[in-house]
């Protein structure tokens, strides 16, 4: 076992021996990982034979495998450790009021003296029902024939007052509580209201809330020096959809669409707006590059060229103009034009840099795409060998990996052209490796692959180094999911999106979102617009960089 597992490899000096038991080494892994494969496979046709015999469903319990490392979070890895310190809570809270704890008498010996208070701050909170009866006044001008009634107090329109619906909507967005939850909270402290009322509380009311999600949303794309994304999926009414997350410092974004393919995410970039297409120049070049036929695009240079046009118009000049046209050129013009119509688009803020993972729909919309570390990191460890030698390379590959990334985070902090020269240098250097691992050296090759999009740092500094604000934002989209299963329809949807959005920013921003949501239904105006605090925020980093 020795030659195989160990060491003794090493000393095996002729080179025909040496390359015949690497290639007997990676044959066991290749084959390993098909009956792994084979296995799962058999097991899902034995789940669906008993699901058509109308047998009881095998529990999906998979037994964790030695080699298999489970937990493929690179955490541990990627974090640097910190020193722990306790806060100040006495420093930021506000005394309601005071209240003086006597000593009984009866106690007190004759020589006692008064000494003054010690003093015991305990937080507290108060939840009861506020049953309001309205008295409003009607008045009746005979002259004018008119009647005059006396309006409500901002924010109590309906049948529920302003606090009521901002704690249902911090219950549910902000503390992820399911419906039946939050009535069966309300409902024990003697609240009353119906499923229905419920519902309406948490989807009928975005109207406001959109708007100023919106407004934060374009200041956000037009503010930060680069974005974030991902995409989680999200099913609405049992049919598979995608939520978008567009994240920076100051934002976080939802957008709920049926598709996650490029013409979705360039909707979402720009801000959901109604697909619009451009013929010019870039838009040609482009179609050149991915190799469409010069035939068609001759045909297609003869679009009235500069004219944005909509989804009907675009179509209906391809049907009459171009009738032959296969699906996949038809996609591949209509992204072409749709990133040509984007990109001149001057009331809209465009793209600076984009951080990601590798998927194919984020390629070219930005003139700055950086990847993501961790998640090219987390491909490493998806790599089950199950050789012990296999098992070591891949820990030491994975060492020196890590020790690369953080060479990357000191280089952020303090970038210089003989840093970035010798970083470069190192890159190839270390993903020129070649293991003798097969699964390895391959997936070594497909990250040396990705080098200009993973060495954005280099000539960027301010760039982060991995996805993982825009990751974390996805996860708050799980957990909804997890609790409240799917929108219900497009006011869930568009619900869901809002409130989520809104939820995320105001955390960003330092904002209360209970406070935030009571502001805006009483129209107290005590809090300014979250755009206006986003441009500020982004303003102030700005000078003081620019200061440093």
């Amino acid at each position: 076992m020795g030659l195989w597992e160990g060491c003794a490899f090493d000393r095996v000096k002729e080179a025909e021996v040496r390359e015949g038991i690497v290639g007997l080494l990676n044959l066991v892994e290749e084959q390993h990982a098909r009956v792994q494969a084979l296995e799962a496979e058999v097991e899902r046709l034995r789940a669906e034979n008993r699901r058509l015999k109308g047998e009881t469903k095998k529990p999906a319990v998979r037994a964790k495998r030695a080699a298999d490392p489970g937990d493929r979070s690179s955490e541990a890895e990627r974090r640097e450790p910190r020193e722990w310190q306790k806060g100040s809570k006495r420093a930021t809270l506000r005394i309601d009021r005071a209240a003086i704890c006597r000593v009984d008498p009866a106690v007190l010996p004759p020589d006692a003296e008064f000494k003054g208070y010690a003093e015991v701050v305990v937080q507290d909170v108060v939840v009861r029902p506020d049953v309001i009866c309205f008295r409003k006044e009607i008045w009746y001008s005979p002259s004018q024939r008119r009647t005059y009634r006396a309006a409500l107090p901002a924010g109590y329109n309906g049948e529920f007052g302003p606090r009521l619906k901002g704690l249902v909507l911090t219950l549910a967005y902000a503390g992820q509580m399911s419906e039946p939850k939050i009535r069966e909270m309300l409902g024990g402290v003697g609240l009353q209201i119906s499923a229905g009322g419920l519902s309406n509380l948490l989807i009928k009311q975005t109207g406001q809330f959109a708007t100023e999600q919106a407004a934060v949303y374009e200041a956000g794309l037009r503010h930060g020096a680069y974005q974030h994304y991902d995409v989680t999926p999200t099913p609405v009414q049992g049919v598979p959809w995608a939520c978008h997350v567009v994240d920076n410092p100051w934002m976080t974004a939802y957008f709920t669409r049926p598709g996650q393919d490029r013409l979705t995410v360039l909707e979402v970039l720009r801000g959901g707006a109604p697909p619009a297409y451009r013929v010019n120049e870039e838009a040609l070049s482009y179609l050149t590059q991915l190799g469409l036929p010069a035939t068609v695009r001759a045909k297609l240079a003869e679009f009235p060229t500069g004219d944005v046009v909509g989804e009907a118009a675009l179509t209906a000049w391809l049907a009459e103009q171009l009738p032959r046209l296969g699906p996949r050129q038809a996609t591949v013009i209509r992204e072409a034009t749709a990133l040509a119509a984007y990109y001149s688009d001057p009331a809209w803020p465009i793209l600076r840099a984009l951080l990601t993972d590798d998927a194919r729909p984020f390629k070219g919309l930005a003139e700055v795409h950086a990847l993501c570390w961790v998640h090219e990191g987390r491909l490493f460890k998806q790599l089950t060998p199950c050789l012990v030698r296999h098992q070591t390379l891949l820990t030491r590959f994975l060492g020196r990996f890590w020790d690369y990334y953080r060479a990357l985070r000191a280089y952020r902090e303090q970038p210089t052209p003989a840093d970035r020269r010798r970083l470069r240098q190192r890159f190839d250097r270390l993903f020129a490796t070649r293991t003798g691992y097969r699964a390895l050296d391959e997936r070594i090759a497909l990250t040396r692959a990705k080098k200009t999009f993973l060495l954005q740092v280099l000539d960027h500094p301010e760039l982060p180094l991995h996805n993982n604000p825009a990751e974390l934002g996805a996860r708050r989209r799980v957990r909804k999911r997890d609790v409240s299963f799917q929108p219900g329809g497009p006011d869930g949807v568009h619900a869901w999106d809002t409130f989520q959005s809104l939820v995320a920013t105001t955390q960003k921003l330092g904002v209360s979102f209970w406070h935030y949501v009571h502001d805006r239904l009483t129209r107290a105006g005590l809090i300014p617009p979250l755009a206006d605090l986003l441009t500020a925020r982004a303003r102030s980093l700005d000078s003081s960089l620019a200061l440093s």
